[in-house]
């Protein structure tokens, strides 16, 4: 499966050389490294300088962008589309210093605070088999960045590149989900995403459904009046009667409970307001609900639980295939390091997915089976770091490595000095 999903990318390097590294970088970014940046991946792959690595994120001749294309398409063919669900947020990547494209001090959930990052926004698709991030866009700060040409040449940014909102920004992720034929039916997001109308009405344009979260100081119109009501006033003034227990789809400990409740607002049969209360906390949490048809409420609170999926794709992507182990600083190179990093955590996904296919559907029947659990990606990941681990190396490799590294390390320790001397007043 592995040769696979080089075969399919194949074609999107002009040369052999960045084809191959392109396929050494995957297998690092499959293997136990610690820390997978380009450093450690080139001594994971037998070279002597982690040359050829830097060369593929920052100069070699091919499209990132391609190959995520290539990616959407390899995970739509094996997660399918039962019951799928396009699924947008953001993530953090902390960063030091001013060069990276993108950075600032701004808030982060990734640090739960405002915080030196990057931030980028990702499109995940869910499925009954399994999700996977199929897009990506740097989110670019609108003072900071966009009107700073000098900064922006040298960060690498493109001149068509300019500023969007994260909204807008999913927007584009999901309209060419869409065009790529990707059969979804529902789109869900956080509040960042429900609250923009824009980006509401576009979906409604599609015929595309959404759950999408707001706060709770959203104001809507219930039983066809001409005035409008926070949603919290509305939760407040509904009955006892008016709860439903729903699981919200099953997680690490089980099926994940709240209560619910359901509004009509607007004036047509398929808008609502989507309610969700803690059984423990009495904490509520409010969706704004379109649909093309008319759907169950149970299908509502289906999408409303699947948003939690793009979160564990952040776990796993960073955790298990080093989404956030970059070390570099241009536009193309962070998108072609974000890319593959995609595109690994995919080809493990479509393995647990394909793994899945063969265990037996009955829950009852698997709680009376002595068989292990479906192997999950990231048992997956170890079992293939064990397979492509690299043959025994004599002690000539880690010392070279080893030296090389302190080196840099000196030079760069030396820069530095220089640069805080230089800005020090003289006597």
């Amino acid at each position: 499966m592995f040769d696979q999903v080089m075969a399919r990318i194949a074609g999107r390097f002009r040369r052999v050389e960045p084809r191959a590294a392109a396929r050494s970088y995957l297998l690092g970014l499959l293997s136990g490294v610690e820390r997978k940046n380009c450093w450690q991946l080139a001594e994971q792959a037998g070279h002597t300088r982690p040359g050829p690595m830097q060369r593929l994120l920052r100069c070699a001749r091919w499209d990132a962008d391609a190959v995520r294309d290539d990616l959407r398409a390899y995970a739509a063919e094996h997660l399918g589309t039962d019951g799928g669900v396009l699924v947008v947020d953001e993530t953090g990547f902390l960063k030091k210093g001013r060069s990276s494209a993108g950075v600032q001090r701004q808030y982060t959930g990734t640090a739960g605070r405002i915080e030196n990052a990057q931030v980028g926004v990702f499109l995940a698709l869910a499925t009954s088999r399994g999700r996977a991030l199929i897009d990506r866009r740097l989110y670019l700060p609108e003072h900071s960045w966009s009107t700073d040409p000098e900064r922006r040449n040298t960060a690498g940014i493109p001149e068509t590149v300019q500023f969007a909102t994260k909204p807008r920004l999913a927007e584009e992720m999901i309209e060419a989900a869409l065009d790529a034929g990707i059969g979804a039916s529902w789109v869900t997001g956080d509040e960042a995403y429900g609250q923009d109308p824009q980006l509401r009405a576009a979906l409604e344009a599609r015929g595309i459904g959404y759950v999408m979260a707001v706060a709770c100081s959203m104001r809507v119109r219930i039983n066809h009046g001409r005035t409008s009501v926070r949603a919290d006033t509305v939760a407040g003034r509904l009955p006892a009667t008016a709860w439903q227990r729903r699981s919200a789809g099953n997680g690490a400990k089980g099926p994940r409970y709240y209560d619910w409740a359901w509004i009509r607002i607007g004036t047509g049969n398929h808008r609502h307001l989507l309610i969700r209360r803690n059984r423990s906390t009495g904490e509520l949490a409010f969706y704004l609900c379109w649909s093309l048809t008319e759907v169950p409420a149970s299908e509502l609170v289906r999408v409303a639980g699947v948003r939690w999926s793009i979160e564990e794709c952040f776990q796993a992507a960073k955790s298990q295939v080093g989404l956030d182990h970059y070390q570099v600083r241009h536009w193309t190179s962070w998108h072609r390091h974000i890319t593959l990093a995609m595109l690994a955590l995919a080809f493990l996904t479509a393995l647990a997915a394909d793994a899945a296919r063969e265990r037996p559907a009955d829950a009852h029947q698997l709680a009376r089976s002595s068989d292990p659990i479906t192997l999950t990606v990231p048992e997956i990941r170890h079992l293939l770091a064990a397979l492509f681990n690299p043959p025994a190396v004599t002690p000539t490799r880690p010392l070279h490595w080893s030296n090389w590294r302190r080196r840099h390390q000196a030079t760069a320790r030396r820069s530095h000095y220089r640069r805080r001397t230089a800005s020090e007043p003289t006597g």
